[in-house]
């Protein structure tokens, strides 16, 4: 299984960058988790948007699923997905329409989004929009894909996926949340850990619903990780620092993600 960083900013783009996007391929078979400002373009120096076969959203705040806005005029646009010749496109009768994974109440949050300035159904159209619960386990090809809540400033979702091809190994996603136990049940010997390491201290009041980089390897340590990667943070802290501070609390390597990365596992 081979995970590739799209995007990796906060809910404010690196300079050139874009937020939350990780694409997964298992041999032909491609999901990718979440969608974030600037994903769309960073998608497409690596697949085929055509050819993904399912998005999985983690949580319905922007700067996680924004880009699914250009990636379904993509979808309801292109001159490839029309049902008639043009320019150097035959024409289709069967244009494609990824999976649409997303959280509870998704389908309103999209058409409220898209319905501000055109048809409020844009998403759900161009996708094949399914309302998933934490619950659930979904089949993608050969990944399986699994839920847990994890806190944060609205329902979250941690992702964890698995192959069955032989040989491969098991990806977790932390998503967005703040200090929490589940996460380290849920990531619990995992082969990669993703976790996001926000902030530079906690926050100093109120709700909490961010990282700092200790705090994520602390979960990472806690979970019994084999490879511990930092995601979810700003070009405006320095990498050497975030590892730093990351590697005291594991207590072995870590890795700050940075766009187009590769992870094996």
């Amino acid at each position: 299984m081979r995970i590739t960083v799209l995007g990796k900013s906060p809910s404010w783009q690196d300079a050139d960058g874009a937020c939350s996007g990780y694409l997964v391929e298992e041999g032909d078979t491609a999901l990718l988790l979440d969608c974030g400002n600037g994903v769309f373009s960073k998608l497409r120096r690596y697949r085929d948007y055509v050819a993904l076969d399912a998005v999985v959203i983690s949580h319905l705040h922007a700067d996680h699923f924004l880009d699914l806005v250009p990636f379904s005029y993509a979808l309801t646009y292109a001159p490839r997905q029309q049902p008639v010749p043009v320019d150097r496109w035959p024409g289709t009768d069967t244009p494609s329409r990824p999976r649409l994974y997303a959280p509870d109440g998704a389908t309103e949050t999209f058409r409220r989004v898209v319905g501000a300035w055109g048809n409020d159904d844009l998403i759900e159209n161009a996708f094949d929009l399914v309302e998933y619960e934490p619950a659930d386990e979904l089949e993608v090809g050969p990944l399986r894909v699994r839920f847990h809540p994890v806190p944060h400033y609205l329902p979250t979702c941690a992702i964890d996926v698995r192959s069955t091809v032989p040989g491969s190994g098991r990806f977790t996603y932390g998503a967005d949340c703040a200090p929490n136990d589940a996460l380290i049940e849920f990531a619990d010997g995992t082969d990669l850990l993703m976790v996001e390491a926000t902030l530079p201290r906690p926050e100093r009041g109120g709700l909490r619903g961010h990282l700092t980089p200790q705090e994520a390897a602390e979960h990472g340590a806690k979970a019994n990780v084999g490879r511990l990667v930092l995601t979810h943070i700003s070009d405006e802290l320095d990498v050497l620092w975030a590892r730093g501070e990351a590697e005291k609390a594991f207590g072995g390597p870590v890795s700050v993600a940075r766009e187009g990365a590769v992870y094996t596992v």
